[in-house]
């Protein structure tokens, strides 16, 4: 089925032949007639199945008729963070050089004044974070009652973060009679609740079980002891038919020690990681991006929201410690209906973490290397409960879902250090054999905001483009 059997406009129909497409994914079969109907749409789609331009497309042509009213956007469009906003801007601009539409940018990091002189000429198309959308709205910068058309993007992420409050106040603020969109790769309660409260008899649009992994990633599991680890590393780096590659740890310290490892060995590497401002990771991930470097080494704050099309590999460095973390990882590769392979490194140790991902994703995944699966330790070590938040990249408050889960990119506390030995008695009788030694379980770490001032990288070019 080509575009132009959705009902797509001649001419968004040509936008997107020139972009290189000719063929609808799923999501955007179910979702862009719907759209086009007027109906509310739940979508449950995974990472990399062409979601975005399943609200884009559409969204344009509904907006080509009218006109939009100084402080009064038509349409909004909330992210959960800066980079995602910024990449459904570039779809904006790719997809809609055919019309003549205004766009503008809220997010954190950027001059208010500069989005505020954007607001006031009027914009079709108001792409937000929660974060930043509230605290222009509370200096009554802006005003939503014009709004008829909202999409909710990445909710889960969005309960993850926080941020459900901020879009329920949002709502509220809203025309009651409005078109709403919600796209989610999950559907927990809370975003079920959110859902029922907000979307009236919507169209659910589903095209992968949630939590299942990409049928075009070959994932495998290489067992390996962990001092060997990063001599297996350099031997996936270097294996036929390597392009690029994302590798992930659990920790930020890891991150840094991998980069500048694989740096001394001669790779073209980067890193992303929670210790670097806002600025310094779009730079990195542009060099990523551009194929300036092969390598890019990220903690799980790059896990979602990175699209790259192209890249072959993704190499979990550390098994993630939490299963629908490694969904997001390897959601990396493999996007756009390319195919993509995805490694993982664990050590016997990780026997419970690797029957947790198969149970979520239903799926084995293959034994590489010595093809021994891994046995669980005997003394099995205390399930981790609680770990220090990756960086948020609005303000906004804390969910309380939050609490029943560990978070990303995480240091754990150090094991409690063993007792010394006591002098051996002058006895021949044999000692008992000590006590197993039960692994401490890391403390709970308070969340840490990132500040909206923290990047300081250039503006967007597209903060205020009239799309030509």
């Amino acid at each position: 089925m080509p575009f132009a059997d959705l009902g797509l406009s001649d001419h968004l129909v040509r936008a997107v032949t020139d972009a290189g497409y000719d063929t609808p994914t799923p999501i955007q079969k179910g979702a862009i007639p719907a759209v086009l109907m007027g109906k509310d749409l739940i979508g449950i789609a995974q990472t990399g199945t062409g979601k975005t331009a399943g609200f884009v497309l559409p969204m344009i042509d509904v907006l080509a008729e009218g006109r939009s009213r100084a402080r009064m956007p038509r349409s909004l469009i909330l992210e959960p963070t800066r980079e995602l906003a910024a990449q459904v801007a570039e779809n904006f601009e790719k997809y809609g050089k055919y019309h003549k539409l205004s766009m503008a940018l809220l997010i954190g990091g950027v001059q208010m004044g500069d989005q505020v002189k954007a607001l006031e000429k009027g914009v079709d198309v108001l792409i937000a974070t929660p974060g930043r959308l509230m605290d222009l709205f509370g200096r009554g910068k802006i005003m939503l009652n014009d709004c008829n058309l909202l999409v909710i993007d990445e909710a889960d992420r969005m309960l993850d973060m926080g941020f459900i409050p901020d879009i329920e106040e949002i709502c509220t603020k809203l025309p009651k009679n409005r078109q709403t969109l919600l796209f989610s790769a999950t559907m927990p309660p809370p975003i079920q609740k959110l859902a029922a409260k907000f979307l009236v008899d919507p169209k659910t649009v589903e095209v992968a079980r949630p939590a299942t992994a990409n049928v075009n990633i070959d994932q495998r599991l290489v067992i390996v002891p962990s001092a060997k680890k990063r001599d297996a590393l350099r031997n996936i780096l270097r294996e036929d038919g390597f392009k690029n590659a994302i590798v992930f740890s659990n920790k930020k310290v890891t991150v840094r020690e991998l980069y500048t490892s694989l740096k001394r060995s001669g790779f073209s590497v980067g890193m992303i990681q929670g210790d670097m401002d806002q600025s310094s990771r779009i730079a990195e991930f542009d060099r990523f991006k551009n194929d300036e470097i092969q390598i890019l080494v990220a903690s799980d704050v790059a896990a979602r929201g990175l699209d790259v099309k192209g890249v072959s590999h993704v190499i979990n460095f550390d098994v993630p410690w939490q299963p629908d973390d490694y969904i997001h990882r390897i959601g990396r590769t493999g996007r756009a209906g390319m195919t993509g392979i995805a490694y993982t490194l664990a050590t016997k140790e990780d026997a419970e973490a690797i029957a947790a991902i198969e149970k979520l994703t239903g799926l084995k995944i293959a034994r590489v290397g010595d093809g021994t699966p891994p046995e669980p330790a005997t003394a099995a070590a205390a399930p981790v409960s609680a770990a220090e938040p990756a960086e948020r990249e609005e303000r906004g408050p804390r969910s309380r879902s939050r609490s029943r889960r560990p978070t990303r990119d995480s240091e754990p506390p150090p094991e409690a250090p063993r007792a010394a030995k006591p002098d051996p008695a002058p006895r021949r009788e044999p000692k008992p054999a000590p006590a197993p030694h039960a692994a401490a379980k890391p403390a709970a770490v308070k969340p840490v905001d990132d500040a909206d001032e923290s990047w300081n990288g250039p503006v967007p070019s597209f903060l205020s483009a009239t799309i030509a």
